[in-house]
């Protein structure tokens, strides 16, 4: 079984109980905080190996390496192909510092998108910058509502309560 089902058989299992789940969550957003700060000590370094060194130089198991590889792979240059990944498969974390502070704060992972190493990265306006463009990212905007007695969208000339409206 490739690793990552192993991973999401465990981590999203609606079968156990909530208490296990919450502590299993709770051990892993540590551990995920502990690996995101030394990556962002040198977030120019592009880090590489495969799934079972990282575990080794993050201090984890293969098995939570697995989730944090899941969890940053869409904020990566180079998504890693992680359905199929052992432990001897070469990945990178080569990951984009706007995408990933993004995606953080997607996530709500305010522990993470509020690491202070951060601070060496970005400044505090472009953290704002970045934090309200993926805000507004998933904002849905209405357009102005049309008056029945307003010209109709479609360009027909009528009024839109003898046009497109008629059926609304």
């Amino acid at each position: 079984m490739a690793l990552l089902e192993e991973w999401r058989k465990v981590a999203y299992n609606e079968n156990t109980d909530k208490g296990t789940l919450q502590k299993f969550w709770s051990t892993y957003f540590l551990l995920e905080k502990g690996i995101y700060e030394k990556l962002l000590e040198n977030s120019e370094e592009a880090v590489s190996g495969t799934v079972k060194e990282l575990a080794e130089k993050y201090g984890t198991d293969v098995f939570n390496m697995t989730g944090f590889l899941d969890g940053i792979n869409d904020s990566l240059k180079q998504p890693n192909d992680i359905e199929t990944m052992e432990e001897d498969t070469v990945v990178s974390l080569d990951f984009d510092n706007a995408l990933l502070y993004k995606n953080m704060v997607d996530a709500k992972a305010d522990w993470l998108y509020e690491l202070p190493q951060w601070d060496k990265i970005f400044t505090a306006e472009e953290k704002k910058k970045l934090y309200r463009e993926q805000k507004a990212s998933g904002t849905i905007v209405k357009g102005p509502k049309i008056g029945r007695n307003d010209p109709c969208p479609c360009g027909s000339g009528l009024k839109y309560k003898k046009c497109c409206g008629k059926n609304a």
